[in-house]
């Protein structure tokens, strides 16, 4: 089978860390990629959790700068935390 090269940008602390743990699996980066891409291929689908941060909601990005406005006019209070099922 003919193989293929492919170079991608990742950060250089990133990196480190991710052949760190290759090592400690007897694995190097090469061979974890491969087996990434396998498991996409195979399941068709990314087989990681993406989930999203519910501080980044629209609701609570608009909570936190009205938060802000009242700080700003000196009228600061206690918040709670908005909780998203």
């Amino acid at each position: 089978m003919a193989q293929k090269v492919i170079n991608i940008r990742i950060e250089e602390d990133l990196k480190e860390k991710f052949e760190k743990f290759c090592k400690s699996t007897g694995m190097n980066i090469s061979v974890a990629i491969n087996m990434f891409m396998t498991k996409v291929v195979s399941e068709q689908r990314i087989p990681i959790e993406i989930s999203v941060d519910p501080f980044y909601s629209q609701a609570n990005q608009k909570r936190l700068e009205d938060a802000i406005s009242r700080l700003n006019e000196g009228k600061g209070t206690e918040h709670q935390l908005i909780e998203v099922e």
